[in-house]
């Protein structure tokens, strides 16, 4: 692509740069620039630009905000210490993106143009990128909607991609902890042919009433079963889940209705390496349940591009609960730990992951 570049005239000055760094929280500040690209049928892609950052403005028919048509992505720039900035398999993000776009009807975005847009954002606002003291990073929104101002229930005829970045810092605050899991028995999030593995809004819009369930009973995260049975673990609110037996198998959910998580398949492939048998299957509640009960399972853990590895606590449910795992040697801290020392350039890439972005 050919981006033109307008530089902001009133860029966050150096001094309330160094506050906002140093307790950036997750969502709250923004950087200086935005990336924007529009589609139609007629040019296809064009007017690629990097513009001061600052509120759309929207027909009130703009096609999204009546028919969700969108989807966006979720990822990462890393400081490495030599002031470096890389990113993480932004090309799975990019593929991801494609499919997800496939799915909601949308033009698709080249892989190479998605990187492209990606590293050029973060070229101009590199200064906004934390060091990696305590797990800081800079969160990229890749993000794609149906711009078009026009009421019918069509595929819309013009489109818009753009990426805005925020800096992060570390998803759990005094250290990582169990998250405390509600099972839902009322709701479900995908069912099959629908668009469980697409990244887009209203995957996350069904699960709000779920997770506001699980938060009511003292929980931390809801935990979706299959929506045709209501007998197979699929995933968390924003997580895909793991189940590490006595005997060192690894089982996930498999995906067809759920998320493909960039770090599901990244842990698939580290703990395949570390000499684990990992499934990936339809995995029963009950076997949850009787496994935590047995002994079978010693082990649960989360996983996402936020908090990257989470250990799991206990499950409960209505009129229920099992409690948290026994046995196991904490396999998930190894694993996180191996794929955060990748990311921030602590220990050698050996499965080709990062991108150096600046």
């Amino acid at each position: 692509m050919q981006i033109t570049t307008t530089r902001s005239s009133n860029p966050v000055s150096d001094e309330r740069l160094a506050e906002i760094l140093a307790n950036p929280g997750f969502g709250v500040h923004f950087t200086d620039h935005m990336f924007t690209v529009e589609w139609t049928p007629d040019a296809g892609w064009h007017d690629a630009r990097i513009e001061p950052y600052g509120p759309l403005s929207l027909d009130p028919a703009t096609a999204v905000l009546h028919y969700a048509q969108e989807t966006f992505e979720g990822m990462k720039a890393y400081r490495h210490e030599d002031g470096s900035v890389w990113s993480f398999r932004p090309e799975e993000n990019a593929a991801r993106m494609e499919r997800s776009s496939h799915r909601l009807a949308l033009p698709v975005l080249p892989v190479e143009d998605f990187v492209q847009a990606v590293q050029a954002l973060v070229e101009i606002d590199q200064r906004w990128v934390p060091e990696a003291a305590g797990e800081k990073s800079l969160y990229l929104r890749p993000f794609m909607f149906a711009s078009e101002a026009f009421l019918g229930v069509r595929p819309s005829q013009h489109v818009t991609f753009m990426v805005i970045a925020s800096p992060a810092g570390s998803y759990f605050k005094g250290g990582v902890k169990p998250v405390s899991l509600w099972l839902t028995e009322e709701y479900t999030r995908a069912g099959r042919g629908g668009m469980g593995a697409a990244k887009t809004g209203g995957n996350y819009a069904s699960s709000l009433v779920a997770q506001q369930e699980a938060s009511s009973h003292g929980c931390d995260q809801v935990v979706f079963l299959d929506a045709q049975e209501g007998t197979y673990v699929e995933e968390l609110g924003g997580m895909n889940m793991y189940f590490v037996y006595a005997d060192g198998r690894i089982v996930t959910p498999e995906t067809g209705t759920i998320l493909e998580g960039i770090t599901r398949s990244s842990i698939i492939e580290l703990a395949g390496k570390m000499g684990h048998q990992v499934e990936e299957r339809k995995f029963a509640i009950e076997e949850w349940k009787q496994g935590v009960a047995s002994g079978e399972i010693v082990e649960i853990f989360a996983c996402g591009t936020a908090a990257v590895v989470t250990p799991v606590g206990s499950l409960k449910w209505d009129g229920g609960e099992v409690g948290t795992p026994e046995g196991g040697d904490e396999l998930w801290k190894r694993i996180r730990q191996e794929l955060v020392d990748v990311q921030f350039g602590r220990a050698e890439d050996g499965f080709g992951w990062m991108k150096q972005l600046v």
